[in-house]
């Protein structure tokens, strides 16, 4: 065997062990990917349907409610391609499927949940931003046309503004009832400026007329309890009449 031929050999030897080599990292890198995309798609269908089954129902319409299982069924089916013989998947499309081609006919079973605390609120809120994500990442996967992946987007923002309504309302209302009016107008107060600021706020001129005349009424109130009455006797009239006796003594001192 002459030099050059183990040369050759040697230099063969080592590109197949660097070729081996890659394509151990190429496989490697396929199973780590592979495991990532499920991960994400799981957490993704996680959100879907968490956002599904408590979204106030106030704020859930049927075209809402297909929306989530529009992009919940092209989330599972994206699954099932990595794992094609599960079964609870294969249910779970058919049932999406059926949901997504009853169009507005879809079932909307959420129940109200009024908004009265600012946790709960805060909660709303976060479901909207995690619908909002899903919204973009489907319209970035051509899940949604770009056109209806914006509107939806504009959708969230109006049911954002209804969520802070019903929270200024609800917590105005709580103050009136406990007969703290000053809390109330406070709520008022804040809803109306809230809403003033909105980009259009002629879409909710029925929402700040009614803002303002309860933020009126809380302030009458407010002024009510402010004025004494005519027969109470607190310690500020009881110090003005104290203040014009002495006046009167010092008078007949004096004169």
């Amino acid at each position: 065997m002459t030099p050059l031929l183990i040369t050759l050999l040697i230099v063969a030897g080592i590109a197949l062990l660097i070729v081996i080599g890659y394509l151990n990292n190429v496989v490697e890198n396929s199973k780590l990917e592979r495991a990532r995309l499920k991960i994400e798609l799981a957490d993704r269908v996680r959100r879907c349907g968490e956002i599904t089954e408590t979204f106030p129902g106030q704020f859930m319409t049927p075209g809402l409610k297909r929306l989530l299982a529009r992009l919940e069924l092209n989330l599972n089916q994206r699954q099932l391609a990595l794992d094609k013989h599960n079964a609870s998947l294969k249910a779970r499309i058919t049932e999406l499927e059926g949901q997504v081609a009853l169009g507005d006919k879809i079932a909307v079973n959420n129940p109200p949940c009024p908004i009265q605390t600012e946790a709960k609120a805060k909660d709303v809120r976060f479901l909207l931003e995690a619908l909002h994500t899903q919204i973009v990442k489907g319209t970035q996967e051509n899940v949604l046309q770009t056109a209806e992946g914006k509107q939806w987007v504009k959708e969230i923002r109006h049911i954002l503004v209804l969520l802070h309504i019903e929270f200024f309302n609800n917590l105005g209302q709580q103050a009136l009832q406990q007969e703290q009016p000053g809390q109330a107008r406070l709520a008022f107060e804040r809803g109306v400026q809230y809403l003033r600021k909105q980009p259009e706020p002629k879409v909710y001129e029925e929402q700040l007329r009614y803002l303002e005349k309860l933020l009126a009424r809380a302030n009458a109130q407010v002024l009510d309890k402010m004025e004494p009455a005519d027969n109470e006797q607190n310690e500020l009239t009881e110090g003005l009449k104290t203040d014009e006796d002495e006046t009167w003594k010092k008078r007949v001192i004096y004169d």
